[in-house]
């Protein structure tokens, strides 16, 4: 199995869009926006930020996107991963996570931050795993108004 992270470009935005799409079919909740991803988000999305596409084996098998927050570029929201579901069970969103956090590193982030939505809460040890703390404190800045806030976690990487 050849495992492939590569940072994505706009010229990708269709296939992100139709990963996260693919990739939230069945697994979360058909009131969030990712069920509807569009490419002109994700084009926005890496205009701003930017995201990584896994290739197992030559085929795209899941994406991530990170944003900056508007109000402090030294932290970055984590968006939109997901794993298609032909691949799941092979603990492939672990490599996304890990290229996530080197990237951080290198763009010398202060924190990472992510929202885990509340009917999906065991990914909370899987982050937990990466570093990742519950902070209550903090609010999600893209969460979605017409459901429970999602439970926010972060990683400080530096101080």
């Amino acid at each position: 199995m050849e495992l492939v992270i590569r940072e994505a470009t706009s010229d990708d935005a269709s296939l992100i869009a139709e990963l996260t799409r693919h990739s939230w079919a069945n697994k979360v909740a058909p009131s969030s926006s990712g069920h509807r991803e569009a490419s002109d988000h994700v084009i926005e999305d890496l205009q701003h930020g930017g995201a990584f596409i896994l290739l197992r084996d030559e085929v795209p098998a899941g994406s991530v996107r990170w944003l900056p927050l508007d109000t402090d570029l030294d932290v970055w929201e984590i968006r939109r991963m997901g794993i298609s579901p032909a691949f799941r069970g092979e603990r492939l969103s672990q490599h996304l996570i890990e290229a996530l956090i080197h990237r951080a590193q290198a763009a010398d982030v202060r924190e990472l931050r992510l929202a885990v939505r509340t009917d999906q809460a065991q990914l909370v040890d899987l982050y937990a795993a990466f570093g990742f703390e519950i902070a209550p404190e903090l609010d999600y800045t893209r969460a979605n108004p017409h459901e429970a806030p999602p439970i926010v976690m972060r990683r400080v990487m530096r101080h």
